[in-house]
Order: structure tokens, then sequence, then C-alpha cells
């Protein structure tokens, strides 16, 4: 059997559901917010490292097209009087159109200056020892290359070398053609960046060497990063990608996002903070998880006073309950002794009124027999006068335990202790017989007891019983008529007598002879 919790118990689980709930809502709430802060985080460094790369990639692929176009004059046309005149107007032409450019270079292949984009050419001044001009003298290839960022000898500012070889008509070095990309155009577009106060920006060649970072340090450009954990992540696949990571130049941990360049071997990286990015989030969730445990509080605190309420209320409710049942122990009891002959345990006289009248309207609306048996003990005066009358009331109690053993047991039964010695037994749906060998049974027990009665000629106490029987009929039958004429059956048994049962006379009949004289015990 299932064991039932009081409703206390329940009241308890629903607070305590109900606020872990709002606290556990809140916190996947929150979480999901998180995750969504972080998700944008993400999108926003992607779109800035597209950006970046396309800008440093269009900013190199311009520098590389004006290289391209030069080497390709200086090897159709040689490097004649007039033909450096024409490269130096060209060179000027290109410089003043594009920005990005510091200057154009051509170095013969001593590395000394042929021609360039500045007014007057200093022929002193020699390149040889430049990374990017060694490069091109132990590398036969025309491809473009993108050198180490170096201080401009002309310029005096930081600039990124684009170059290309010049090869002679035999096929061997010729000198190189380079366009300087000034630092300071990246660093005004990095600048025009939002990354916030913590954020970074780089530029990167695929040897993990720094070209440019923001925050803006010189003494950062130049620095091989070959061991940082960016460069790990970018360089087995180099491909577009996102990682949180750990910055070895400041120990800042950032969402970056790194990015190769189409066309260059380069690649850029923007780096949001993540405590940065993450700031307001944790200030959103402090103070709408502090409202959210205040209100789950306040909840349990006043689901705790509702649960003692209910607590109080079911105590008193039990109280109530006891009481009531109680009461209506009393009351039956009350009413058991109200409808119960004290002596004999049977019904009383008011008990068999109201039951009586309740089967005889029950038999008229169904139309059914109504039987009814009047008992009267044999002599019970002589009894009492010849051994008192506490005798006669043992004598009275034995003779209704048999009545009470031997009568039928249905719904509407009902044995009952109608006035004195006078005993009364009514049989619902019962014929005339039926009821008849009822009252037989119960003579016959109440002899086979032989009680001794001295005064009684038979000797022993006996009992005398009258039966009829009436299916009412509205506007006919009364409810006494039934009983009159079991009363006259009695009669009768007694006058033939005694010790019998007798049977009543036709009801019809009965309504129009005279009353029968009184009867004698």
């Amino acid at each position: 059997m299932h064991r039932r919790f009081p409703i206390v118990f329940w009241a308890r689980v629903f607070v305590g559901v109900v606020c872990l709930a709002l606290v556990a809502i809140d916190g996947w709430r929150s979480w999901n917010a998180r995750a969504e802060r972080l998700l944008e985080m993400e999108r926003a460094t992607f779109n800035l490292a597209r950006a970046m790369a396309q800008q440093a990639d269009d900013s190199i692929k311009a520098a590389d097209t004006s290289v391209a176009e030069l080497v390709e004059r200086i090897e159709a046309d040689g490097l004649g009087e007039a033909a450096l005149a024409r490269l130096h107007t060209r060179m000027v032409a290109q410089v003043a159109n594009l920005p990005q450019l510091g200057g154009l270079f051509a170095y013969d292949e001593q590395g000394r200056w042929l021609v360039n984009s500045r007014p007057l050419l200093n022929a002193t001044l020699n390149n040889a020892d430049r990374e990017y001009f060694r490069h091109h003298r132990s590398h036969p290839g025309r491809a473009a290359y993108v050198g180490l960022p170096v201080v401009s000898r002309s310029t005096g500012q930081w600039i990124i070398p684009v170059s290309r070889r010049i090869d002679k008509p035999d096929g061997g070095f010729g000198g190189v053609v380079l366009a300087t990309v000034d630092l300071d155009h990246f660093r005004r577009f990095y600048q025009s960046l939002d990354v916030g106060r913590h954020g970074a920006v780089a530029l990167f060649n695929n040897a993990g060497v720094l070209l440019l970072r923001r925050p803006f340090d010189d003494a950062t450009i130049g620095q091989g990063l070959r061991g940082s954990n960016l460069y790990a992540a970018f360089m087995p696949q180099r491909l577009a990608g996102s990682a949180t990571l750990l910055s070895p130049l400041d120990g800042q941990v950032r969402l970056n996002s790194y990015r190769p360049l189409q066309h260059y071997p380069l690649f850029v990286t923007a780096a949001l903070s993540r405590d940065e990015m993450l700031a307001q989030w944790r200030r959103d969730t402090f103070l709408h998880s502090l409202g959210v445990v205040l209100l789950a509080a306040m909840l349990g605190l006043f689901g705790q006073r509702l649960v003692r309420q209910i607590g109080l209320r079911e105590h008193a409710e039990g109280e109530l309950r006891a009481a009531r049942d109680a009461l209506e122990q009393v009351n039956r009891t009350l009413e058991r002794q109200a409808m119960q002959d004290g002596l004999t345990g049977l019904a009383n006289r008011r008990q068999f009124d109201v039951t009586l009248g309740n089967e005889f309207s029950r038999a008229m609306r169904y139309q059914h027999l109504l039987a009814f048996v009047m008992v009267d003990v044999d002599y019970f005066k002589q009894y009492n006068d010849e051994y008192g009358h506490s005798k006669g009331d043992d004598c009275l109690r034995a003779v209704c335990a048999q009545i009470r053993a031997l009568t039928p047991k249905r719904p509407g039964d009902l044995t009952a202790r109608y006035g004195g010695e006078e005993l009364a037994i009514l049989l619902p749906d019962t014929d005339l017989a039926g009821a008849h060998a009822v009252a037989e049974r119960v003579r016959a027990a109440v002899e086979a007891l032989q009680l001794p009665h001295a005064a009684s000629p038979l000797g022993v106490v006996t009992i005398s019983a009258g039966v009829a029987t009436l299916m009412p009929q509205r506007d006919v039958h009364l409810a006494g008529m039934l009983v009159d004429a079991a009363d006259q059956a009695l009669y009768a048994a007694k006058s033939d007598g005694r010790n019998r049962v007798a049977r009543a006379p036709v009801l019809a009949r009965l309504a129009t002879e005279p009353a029968p004289p009184p009867r004698t015990t």
C-alpha cells in the first residue's frame, strides 16, 4: 500500500521546487546569454579579421602591381638615361596615386640605387645588405617577396618592403625593384577598429614574425612568435579559424580569429579580451541573479509561512474531524439508544413505527407484500408474579435472543419490542406462508428452551404469534390495518390454547368486523 504524504509535505516540495526552478532557469538563461555573447564575440573578431585581411591584401597587391610594372619596364627598356628618366616619372606618379606607398626604388645587382620616386637620387646609398635583396639574389624566382619590416633609409619610417627580382637577358640576377609600404598606413587603419580597451589586432608573416600590432609598440615589430599558441593554431592548415588564447606579449586571454591573406604569405589576427567582452554579461548576470535569488528567498520565506499556516489549519481540521467523529459516534450511540430497547436489545416502539411507515410506503410503491408477526409471551404476568420481575426480564431477554437469531437479516427486516411482553417482526416482500414459517421457527425455539413456568398449564415458557400480510393499495389501506390484523390473529392463537401461530383472516373482511374483545395473558 502506497504511503500518502500529508499536504504540508507537498506544499514544502512545491515551494522548494518553485524556488529551485527559478534559480535553475535563471542559471540556464545566464549560461545561454554567456554562450551567445561569446558567439557574438567570435562573429565580431571573424569579421574584423576578414576586413583586416582584405585591407592588407589590397594594400600589398597595389604595391606589388606597381613593382611588377616597373620590373617589366626595366627588363624591356633597359637602364639607359632616358629609360631611367621615364621610370622616375612613373614612380613619382605611382606613389602619388597610392597613399600606402612610402616610395618606389630600383637597385642594380650590387645594391646601388639606380632610380627611385624621390626628387633627388642619393647614389651613395647601397641596399645590398637588406634581407629582401639577399633573398632575391639567392632565389631566382619571379614571385613577389614581402620582406621583414625595416626602418627606411630614405624616410626613417618603419616600412614593409614588397620587392621583385630583375633578371638580365641571360637570366642572371640584375637587381631588385622595391615598393615600401608605410606601416603608418596600417596603423591608421588598425586605430580605426573598435576592439575595446584590451583588444588586439596584428599582422604576421607565415614565418611567425610580427609585422605590426595594436596596441602599438615599435619594440615588438619584427619579433618572432613561432612558439606562440596563435602560431601553433594557425600553421597546421593555414586556414581561417578562431581560438581562445593567452597572449605571450601581455598575458591577456583573448578570443582570436585569424585569417591568411589571399595572395601573400601573411596572416592577420583580431582578438577581443574575453574578460572585457564578458564584463557587461557578468554585471547583468550578477544583478539579475541577485534579483532572482532575492525573489526565491522571499518566495521561500512566504512559502514557509504559508506551509506553516497550512499545517496549523490541517491540525485544526484534524481536531475538528476528530471532534466531529466523536460527536457522530455519540449521536449514533444516542440514536441507537433512542431507537433500541434497553432491556432486550431489539428495536423499540419508536423505531418500529418509523420502519413500518417506510416499508409500508415502499410496498405500496412497488406493489410488494408486507408481512407482520405479532409475538406475545404466554402467561407472562403470572411468570412475573411467580418468579419476580428480575427473572421476568431474564425470560424476556432469552425469548428475544431466539427471535433475533431466527429472523432473516435482509434490508428492511426488523425485530422490535412492541410493548411489555409483545414483540414484533416486520418482514418486507414476504408472503403469508413465509411469515408463518418464521413465526413457527421462533415458537419452536422458545419452547425448546424449556424455561420452567410453574404458573403456566404447559409448565414451560411458550409464545403465541399472529401473522398477517398485506399488499397495500393507495387510499385503501393504512399501516395500522396490518398491525390490527396480526393482533387479531394473535388473539385467535391465544384463544385456541396458546403456544401456537395463527394467520390473520382476509383484511378486507376484517375492516368491517367489530374489534375483538380484550386479550388476557
